[in-house]
């Protein structure tokens, strides 16, 4: 006979449940998708193209980025020249090279870039084993580029830039004014942003806009912050309806306010993300975006807005769905859209199991840039 709900069996097999599934999240085998591909290696210093094929979500895997013709270069000077950079700079190695390029970092090193760092395709800027820190100047713009890595970076206290000269993959050009944002993607795609630590920048700390798509944001740590990331230009920019981004296993917190996304246009997979509270909203969006919400924690700040969504228009028809997802502290999400929940579609590259809520703590432990040696990361 099947215990009856609220027997005292019933509700020992519940607790016991959740231990057991805390103890597997906790464990090493319960590490996010991800890491457990690459961070179980002890030899990752030598292994380092292992990681390329540890991505999921719209980006897929990035074995382009890895194999035969890759070069791997090493940043050794913290010295910007935005248009005539020298070798062993971090912008020689991101833009002058043409190909796959590998880039590691020999030492800790904090680099002011005078003038946005226009990153080449086929790039992977990887900051693994040392502490780098983009910050106190301008910070990354991926201009119509696709296949590129950023890894292990800490941006902040990005500036806006004035105008000016600046070289770029297809030659020096004169760039105009942009925002200040720690990464900015225009027109690009088969990009991954993975374990870095990103805050107090001028404006935003992502935009993925004007056509990008086929992007992963992954297991990073989002912090003191008002505007945190956006997808899609503009109300008027239509292309972005074709715009696919995977939100996944990252931390936003503490104090950030809104834009966790902001969503316009075109499709976002917000999956296993630690919310650590909220001021406006979390999730947002205008002109019609599809947002699946799956096995995220949501946990509202204590005093404040609850409410982790808000729409800009009439959204009542939207496709917003939340799917398993955990709200504490009062937080609640209006789901909207009856038609039912907007599935990514990913594919065979792409495709990947979405944890339980319950483990998201352990499954974002690790969110932001990781503290790597030659024992582990």
């Amino acid at each position: 006979m099947a215990p009856s709900a609220g027997s005292p069996l019933l509700l020992a097999f519940s607790l016991l449940f959740l231990l057991l599934g805390t103890i597997q999240a906790t464990s090493a085998s319960g590490m996010n998708v991800i890491d457990r591909c690459w961070r179980r290696d002890g030899n990752w210093i030598r292994n380092r193209e292992q990681l390329a094929r540890c991505s999921v979500g719209y980006a897929g895997k990035m074995t382009n980025n890895i194999g035969s013709g890759t070069r791997h270069y090493v940043v050794t000077d913290p010295s910007d020249d935005p248009v005539n950079p020298r070798p062993g700079t971090l912008r020689f190695g991101a833009t002058s090279i043409r190909g796959k390029v590998w880039i590691t970092f020999r030492k800790d090193m904090v680099i002011k870039l005078r003038k946005p760092l226009l990153v080449s395709s086929f790039t992977v800027i990887d900051g693994r084993g040392v502490n780098v820190q983009i910050a106190h100047g301008s910070c990354l713009v991926l201009y119509e580029v696709s296949n590129v890595i950023i890894h292990g970076l800490h941006i902040h206290h990005c500036e806006k830039p004035a105008p000016g000269p600046v070289l770029s993959p297809k030659g020096v050009i004169n760039m105009g004014a942009l925002d200040g944002d720690a990464i900015t993607l225009i027109g690009s795609s088969k990009v991954w942003i993975d374990h870095n630590s990103l805050y107090e920048c001028h404006d935003g700390l992502l935009d993925v806009t004007r056509g990008s798509t086929d992007v992963t944001v992954s297991n990073n740590r989002f912090m003191n912050h008002d505007k945190v990331m956006l997808l899609g230009h503009d109300d008027q920019f239509v292309l972005d309806r074709k715009m696919k981004v995977s939100i996944l296993f990252n931390h936003f917190g503490p104090n950030v306010n809104q834009r966790i996304p902001r969503v316009r246009h075109g499709y976002a997979h917000v999956a296993n993300n630690f919310y650590q509270g909220w001021g406006s909203y979390a999730i947002g969006g205008s002109m019609n975006p599809r947002i699946k919400s799956q096995s995220n924690l949501f946990v509202a700040p204590k005093s404040g807005k609850k409410e982790v969504t808000w729409r800009e228009g009439n959204g009542s028809g939207w496709n917003w769905k939340s799917v398993k997802d955990i709200f504490l502290n009062g937080a609640r999400f209006s789901q909207t859209g009856a038609r039912g929940v907007a599935k990514p579609g990913y594919n065979r590259q792409q495709a990947f199991v979405v944890g339980e809520a319950r483990n998201v703590g352990a499954l974002t432990r690790s969110a932001g840039v990781l503290r790597c040696s030659s024992r582990g990361c």
